[in-house]
């Protein structure tokens, strides 16, 4: 097995490959092995905000005010300091799960030179040539950089380079209502820095439950910040001492930084994927067959952000191992239903199931139950003022069809939800079972009484 990136997707698929037995040989571009997941990506943003909501004293503010911090000063040292260690941490687990699996890795640029041969060229030149029965596409992407764009790290940043900051704004302006920007919006803003939002289209986050998405807006509004909806970007400029937006309206936009998060592009250019018959659309993603993650060329997989949506570091370990053992003849058992989204912002969100509309649309007979967390006694010990707990279920079945959650822990309790649903839980097991006291996770019951109340005893 080649696997060409060592991002999460291409880690699980080699970790897999050799416990089935095979030769494995992983092959990365970057300094060290961990892919855009561990340097620039997941692992960075998810370790950037963490630090900042430790040294903001953001988690305290419900009862201390919004003025409270625990270091009246944060500066970017403070935030690298924690990141390096982390990213350091991160490589070694990696490099040491490769060695206890004796799977072998090279720093180089891959490039297919027929269906079982590829190249690879190291930085210094040296060329060499390696045969395989099977591949795995796991390059990742980069962010998207349009060309009337002046990125100059300086005024005009992209996601990657936010990560080499060398102050911190004193004004941002994100454009891009992505789950990139909404992330890096709101850490900014738990920085108390004057945050815009700009999102050419009417929404955000389309994919999440839209009371959910409303209720975030909201609670972002009522820090301060600034959320432009409807409005495309007619220029972006960098002057000598602020970047200037200008928006279709009219309006315009002045901040000391912008950060340009609209999209992003795989990184599929350099690896000659028209010798094998594979085809990359206008933003890089290559199409496979959804169930074994295997594109037109019958031994060539790809998986991860590379395949587009839902382009999250969990789901991708997942499909590579599901190529992997595709790929040798394992058999799997039929993939769960749901998986769990995450958003790290500030507040979380996730999410697993069906939307409100998405059973809307399904016609079926529906409640929903509702837990704010200020209800809980754990809520309430720790100064939570906001955020809730939303569950879908069919008046028929009883099943539970959807959870999600918009504040403080979102993306762990969303656990209990996943469970439920891909077990064919129904409102009753909310009901009738005892959470833990005090705890955010006793929301679960208050939502489940809540819809039980409305449907009655079935």
């Amino acid at each position: 097995m080649l696997v060409i990136g060592s991002g999460p997707s291409g880690r699980r698929a080699a970790v897999q490959s050799a416990k089935l037995g095979r030769s494995v040989l992983v092959v990365d571009r970057g300094r060290r092995l961990g892919g855009v997941s561990v340097h620039t990506g997941t692992i960075p943003s998810k370790t950037l905000r963490e630090t900042v909501l430790n040294l903001s004293g953001w988690r305290e503010r419900g009862f201390y005010g919004r003025g409270y911090r625990v270091k009246q000063d944060i500066s970017v040292g403070d935030l690298i300091e924690r990141l390096h260690k982390t990213l350091d941490h991160e490589v070694e687990v990696l490099q040491h799960q490769f060695m206890r699996n004796t799977v072998r890795s090279a720093r180089a640029a891959v490039k297919f030179l027929g269906p079982n041969r590829a190249s690879l060229t190291t930085d210094a030149g040296d060329y060499s040539e390696v045969g395989f029965a099977h591949a795995l596409i796991a390059v990742g992407t980069r962010p998207h950089r349009p060309r009337d764009v002046p990125f100059d790290k300086t005024r005009v940043f992209d996601s990657d380079e936010m990560l080499e900051l060398e102050r911190l704004p004193r004004t941002l302006t994100v454009i891009g209502g992505g789950v990139i920007g909404v992330e890096y919006a709101t850490i900014f803003s738990a920085l108390d820095v004057p945050v815009t939002l700009v999102e050419p289209r009417n929404t955000i986050l389309d994919f999440v439950d839209r009371e959910i998405v409303d209720d975030f807006i909201h609670q972002m509004r009522d820090r301060g910040m600034t959320i432009r909806l409807g409005s495309a970007i007619q220029e972006i400029a960098s002057k000598p001492d602020y970047a200037e937006v200008t928006l279709a309206d009219g309006r315009t936009i002045r901040s000391e930084m912008v950060l340009y998060a609209a999209g992003r592009t795989g990184n599929v250019g350099a690896l000659g994927l028209d010798v094998v018959g594979i085809e990359a659309d206008s933003r890089g993603r290559i199409k496979v067959d959804p169930q074994t993650f295997r594109t037109s060329a019958p031994n060539i997989y790809a998986a991860g952000d590379v395949i587009g949506f839902p382009s999250l570091a969990s789901t991708s370990m997942e499909q590579g191992r599901v190529a992997a053992c595709h790929a040798f003849g394992e058999p799997l058992p039929p993939p769960p239903q749901t998986f769990p989204y995450g958003i790290y912002a500030v507040p979380e969100i996730s999410t697993v199931g069906q939307s409100e509309e998405q059973v809307r649309e399904s016609g079926g007979a529906y409640e929903v139950g509702v837990a704010r967390f200020r209800e809980t006694s754990r809520g309430h010990i720790m100064g939570v003022n906001t955020g809730f707990l939303k569950l879908l279920f069919s008046i028929e079945t009883r099943r539970l069809l959807g959870a999600h959650i918009v504040g403080e822990g979102a993306t762990e309790l969303i656990h209990i939800g996943q469970a439920v649903i891909n077990l064919g839980g129904t409102v009753d097991f909310f009901v009738n079972n005892t959470f833990n006291y005090p705890t955010l996770a006793e929301a679960y019951k208050i939502a489940g009484l809540d819809a039980w109340n409305r449907m009655g005893r079935g």
